[in-house]
């Protein structure tokens, strides 16, 4: 019996639940409306992808996609112009002159970070490895306080100028809400408990990376805020979330205080949000910020590719727990860079600090069992310079 739910086509959106709670709690009567409309379009949309996740096991035909080309991107971005109706209109693909409208080209400018991103650093052609073609659409929506991706599309609404500012403001946003695509072709990462939690902390990850990639700032330069800038200036807050010190990204009257715990001995037993997976993804976080800066450099270059190779590991399961993956980060660590080398001290350390011990009886059984191959790099083997 399957004692987790799959949610492998789950619609993932940036705006975590309890910020909505909190809205509908202490907001104005406007502003309670707005996010209890956000609330029922997000509802109806995951209903309907659970539909063609349906469909799709029974066998139904979906009409092929755009051809892929190797190591070139694509990007198409769509003006739903306030519509709920996709596509929308086609206002930008790839190769054109800029736009008038600041939305379309801002996401336009996010889908081509993010390809780059894993181009460059881990040589992955768009968010599947084979090359596929990036859609974003704009303008979604009336005061649609949101962003999500829904396994097709990259969807943005405009927020509603009073708690939310445009969603296309934040490049982080947009490398975050493609990182689910990344996870689920690699994965997947039931989206429940701390496997869900794991899943959400990996699109932070990778969306911070896609950042700080397109700034060239080095780990100490990072702001490892994600969504700064979501905000507006009624709100007392800088994000949704601050990996270098989860629970302090905000703490606002209508919104409340950031709830995320930074230890496992903080960790929040709940079952919103799908067992609190926008909560608790914190601590992972916080483990890959200290992994990050204690390394040094650019983020992506040694941090980075330890937490790609986890991801990409084979046995790295549905339901794993932070633990599980904890162990798998120090692995990953040693197999890229040898064992016992500092990188391997400082993965495991970097997990102590947040109160996950790996211990090293652990750490040295086998890499590979009967019938499991290994990535291509070998022990011991630099990631390529970038």
């Amino acid at each position: 019996m399957c004692l987790y739910p799959r949610h492998r086509h789950s619609l993932h959106c940036i705006l975590p639940p309890h910020l909505s709670r909190e809205i509908v709690r202490n907001g104005s009567k406007e502003q309670r409306e707005r996010v209890l409309r956000t609330q029922a379009v997000d509802n109806t949309l995951r209903a309907m992808r659970l539909a063609r996740s349906g469909l799709a096991r029974m066998g139904a035909q979906f009409q092929p996609g755009p051809i892929m080309v190797a190591g070139q991107k694509l990007r198409t971005i769509f003006d739903m112009k306030n519509s709920q109706e996709f596509p929308g209109l086609m206002a930008r693909s790839e190769g054109q002159a800029n736009s008038s409208d600041v939305c379309i080209n801002e996401a336009y400018e996010g889908l081509g970070a993010t390809y780059d991103m894993y181009q460059e650093v881990f040589s992955r052609n768009s968010i599947d490895g084979q090359g596929m073609p990036l859609h974003a659409h704009v303008h979604y929506g009336h005061d649609y306080d949101n962003a999500f991706w829904d396994g097709e599309r990259m969807v943005l609404g405009d927020g509603d100028g009073d708690i939310f500012n445009r969603f296309t403001i934040a490049v982080d946003v947009i490398g975050h809400e493609l990182a689910h695509g990344v996870t689920e072709h690699e994965g997947p990462l039931t989206y429940f408990v701390q496997a869900g939690a794991l899943n959400e902390s990996l699109s932070d990850v990778f969306g911070s990376l896609v950042k700080q990639h397109l700034l060239k700032q080095k780990a100490d330069e990072a702001d490892w805020l994600i969504g700064q800038g979501l905000f507006t200036k009624n709100v007392e807050g800088q994000a949704l979330r601050s990996m270098k010190a989860p629970g302090t990204a905000y703490d606002d009257n209508v919104l409340g205080k950031d709830p995320q715990p930074a230890r496992m001995r903080d960790y929040v037993h709940t079952w919103d949000d799908n067992g609190g997976v926008h909560i608790n993804s914190g601590i992972p976080n916080r483990a890959f910020y200290l992994v990050a800066t204690q390394l040094g450099g650019y983020a992506w270059e040694r941090a980075g590719h330890i937490w790609y190779e986890t991801l990409r590991d084979p046995r790295l399961k549905p339901n794993a727990t932070f633990l599980s993956f904890a162990r798998l980060t120090v692995l990953s660590a040693a197999r890229l860079f040898g064992s016992g080398s500092d990188e391997e001290k400082v993965v495991r350390d970097a997990w102590s600090q947040v109160d996950i011990r790996v211990s090293r009886e652990r750490v040295g059984e086998p890499l590979w069992g009967p019938g499991v191959q290994p990535p291509p790099q070998q022990s011991g083997q630099q990631p390529p310079a970038q």
